[in-house]
């Protein structure tokens, strides 16, 4: 009996693995990346590095994709941890170099509009949606694609008026997500420009006919609400462009829609999301009660509707900027 104990005990320091439960599921992982996986706010969720393994493992023996790191998102934790700071929910994973990084994250705001109401609170994502239009986040296998920047306008920092050129990294999905190019779905830095006047540049490239260019002031919207895109701090998109730039790589966002359906009848019928081998943040299944995925032929359709029912506004033109 000693000596069957002490040969599984070598055996099980020879590898370089480690089991770990995922509901009711073992997984195994490199034994460095054993302590990030937990449920604590810097680890990632088991099923989630589960899934965000085996898609990366499978594109790579495609060769779809040849990048050693690779991405994953859980859009069920909250957006603030219990000491204020931002939640960490975007991760960013190189098992050759032993890296691990946990980082903030927006998710799709959503929208309230006659017919129907899936607009989602600034700490939990309740609704989900691959629908176009909806402005919610869709869970499931992406590879990213190619780096777009785009001019917003100039704005000031430290007594300097520059132009703000922000990144987007494209998505393209597959399954439920395959129209993610049609939903303009990527990762982008969390700030937007909000646009006050017009600056006489005529110098500037981006310059009207005219010679003026937007001006306004920087929005940080860090692990906020989003379009339906995957956003990020200024330091993490960095991170961010110059990994996937020209050398495309995976990212697995949690939940997928079966997911979403199987909690909300594990919750509808009162079992315990343990008990079903069912994984979804407990903080925020307590503040959204029941999650709920809206399919794109559910809600396009709905969508569309209010779309046509829009009257377009009074023209507002900018003022000059003083």
């Amino acid at each position: 009996m000693r000596y069957k104990l002490l040969l599984k005990t070598l055996i099980a320091f020879t590898f370089a693995s480690v089991p770990l439960h995922a509901g009711a599921q073992s997984i195994a992982v490199p034994k460095w990346l054993a302590p990030h996986v937990g449920y604590s706010d810097g680890q990632i969720a088991p099923v989630v590095l589960e899934r965000a393994r085996a898609l990366h493992q499978t594109k790579t023996r495609q060769g779809k994709v040849s990048n050693p790191c690779y991405f994953a998102m859980d859009a069920t934790r909250p957006s603030a941890a219990p000491s204020g700071a931002a939640s960490k929910r975007f991760y960013v994973i190189c098992e050759g170099q032993k890296s691990f990084r946990a980082t903030s994250s927006g998710y799709g705001n959503g929208r309230k509009i006659p017919g129907a109401n899936f607009s989602n609170g600034r700490q939990c994502a309740r609704h989900f949606s691959n629908a176009e239009g909806s402005n919610l986040t869709s869970g499931g296998s992406y590879v990213t694609s190619e780096v777009r920047r785009s001019y917003k306008g100039y704005y000031t920092e430290n007594g300097q008026t520059k132009p703000f050129v922000r990144p987007f990294l494209a998505f393209d999905g597959e399954g439920e997500n395959k129209n993610a190019r049609q939903r303009f779905i990527g990762g982008h830095q969390a700030t937007f420009l909000r646009t006050q006047c017009l600056l006489k540049r005529p110098g500037s490239k981006y310059a009207n006919d005219d010679g003026f260019v937007r001006f306004g002031r920087l929005v940080d919207y860090t692990s906020g609400r989003s379009n339906g895109c995957t956003t990020f701090s200024a330091s993490s998109a960095d991170l961010v462009m110059r990994l996937a730039e020209d050398n495309p790589t995976t990212l697995y966002i949690y939940p997928e829609s079966k997911d979403i359906k199987a909690v909300a009848r594990a919750v509808s019928g009162g079992r315990s999301l343990a008990s079903a081998g069912l994984y979804w943040n407990p903080t925020c299944l307590a503040n959204i009660g029941t999650p709920q995925f809206w399919p794109k032929r559910k809600l396009e359709p709905v969508i569309k509707r209010w779309r046509k029912s829009l009257t377009p506004g009074p023209r507002r033109d900018l003022p000059i900027c003083q």
